[in-house]
């Protein structure tokens, strides 16, 4: 119980240390003059997969990298099946109304490319390197888009990440949010890292079921309890290009920078079913994506139970 309750208050201290570190990293961009763009898709894309960063670290350095990889495959499945499906279930969620056509299929080469290179047996930093390398293609795509359109829409599209967090913290309160962020996200990931290994023993369970279930549905509450209020006020356009983004995030920068810390080998397991299943549910965003599809009610079940279904699948 003592572990569980450890682990829980890791997870929480991870997400209030990561959400108060975007806050004040935005914050002091803003007042050095960085532009909307760089901000979103540098600090806010980091700051918000601090955790995840922080969680796949710490669990190479405590020789638990089935840890680290489960999290980022897990994360990735418990974003399109639960932070879609379960909010759908409350209200349909409507179509996006941004185009995120081009995102969806950098996403979905990022994730043929980490199953191809999961299949030399490990991750290690020539990994890591090809990934940071499409990432930095992506950033870079990004930027070049941004710089095709007016100065007016440039600043409606990039704001967008930024649009629900306060920009006005006075000098103390931004010292503080900074503060808190950078001490609390390592304690954080010790707490759950150290505390999700017990309960794995305890259980009997491996560190990659424990990354894969555990710990991915953790750091995906965030992304889970935000869409489920979007879905009650009606608002939840935004959850595809939210969930997208993070997902290829996860993908490169993730498990890019995790591997400088040490090498990341590949379950037999992963290659059977994992990544087939984080790949099958990645493909199946496609009505969503291209033909403007609605997440109805009854996609909402099939994705949720489609998620309970895998989750009784690699516990038994």
């Amino acid at each position: 119980m003592n572990s569980w309750l450890l682990a829980s208050s890791g997870l929480i201290i991870l997400l209030l240390a990561g959400d108060l570190l975007v806050k004040g990293a935005v914050n002091l961009s803003i007042r050095f003059g960085v532009p909307a763009l760089i901000v979103s898709l540098t600090i806010v894309a980091f700051g918000t997969s601090a955790p995840e960063l922080l969680i796949a670290v710490n669990a190479i350095l405590d020789a638990a990298p089935g840890l680290a990889l489960g999290n980022v495959v897990g994360s990735n499945i418990a974003n399109i099946m639960l932070v879609l499906g379960v909010p759908a279930l409350i209200s349909t969620l409507p179509p996006s109304t941004s185009d995120s056509r081009k995102t969806y299929v950098f996403m979905l080469i990022a994730t043929c490319l980490f199953i191809g290179l999961a299949f030399r047996g490990y991750f290690d930093i020539l990994s890591g390197v090809i990934l940071l390398l499409a990432l930095v293609c992506v950033l870079a795509d990004a930027l070049r888009d941004a710089r095709s359109h007016n100065k007016v829409k440039n600043n409606q599209r990039l704001t967008s990440g930024t649009s629900e967090i306060d920009t006005n913290m006075s000098a103390l309160r931004l010292t503080a949010a900074l503060a808190f962020g950078l001490i609390g996200l390592p304690i954080g990931a010790s707490l759950l890292v150290d505390n999700a290994r017990v309960i794995a023993a305890d259980y009997g369970l491996s560190d990659t079921i424990i990354g894969l279930t555990l710990v991915a549905v953790g750091t995906s509450l965030p992304e889970l309890a935000t869409t489920m209020m979007a879905a009650i006020r009606r608002h939840a356009d935004v959850a595809l290009g939210n969930i997208i983004g993070s997902n290829m995030f996860n993908l490169l920068a993730i498990t890019g920078i995790a591997v400088f810390f040490g090498n990341i080998p590949v379950d037999l397991e992963f290659l059977r079913l994992d990544l087939w299943v984080m790949l099958g549910v990645s493909l199946a965003l496609i009505p969503f994506v291209f033909w403007r599809q609605p997440v109805s009610r009854l996609w909402g079940l099939v994705l949720t139970t489609a998620y309970v279904g895998y989750i009784f699948v690699i516990l038994s």
